[in-house]
């Protein structure tokens, strides 16, 4: 599974990789039952056959966490916005603001969603 319309930083090569897994495993954690949502306005399966999906732990839209807790980014495949979209970019609005996880931690930290400038109308 790929989490759906997110980038986070490579664990063995990138800036807060590390404490990105830690964030995904603290989110997830073994036994814990989590449900797979497919978005139809996007590709079910990425190029290497994984399942692109939403992932929820109870009511928790992990991915939507996980860049409010700035472990990681949105990013929008082929500009292509999906059902979360708006709640993914207001919480990299607010994990940037408040320079939370990478954000404060990384100095060359980049924003990248896929979409050119995020500034302006979303």
């Amino acid at each position: 599974v790929r989490l759906l319309q997110i980038d986070a930083p490579e664990e063995s090569t990138d800036c807060y990789g590390h404490a990105a897994t830690s964030a995904l495993l603290r989110l997830t954690p073994r036994g814990s039952h989590v449900t797979l949502v497919r978005d139809p306005r996007l590709d079910a399966h990425d190029a290497y056959g994984r399942l692109l999906r939403y992932v929820f732990v109870g009511a928790v839209n992990v991915n939507v966490r996980l860049v409010r807790e700035g472990a990681a980014s949105p990013y929008f495949f082929r500009k292509q916005r999906g059902r979360y979209a708006g709640e993914l970019l207001d919480a990299v609005d607010a994990a940037r603001r408040a320079q939370a996880g990478y954000w404060g931690a990384c100095p060359r930290a980049e924003l990248n969603t896929g979409l050119g400038s995020v500034t302006g109308s979303r």
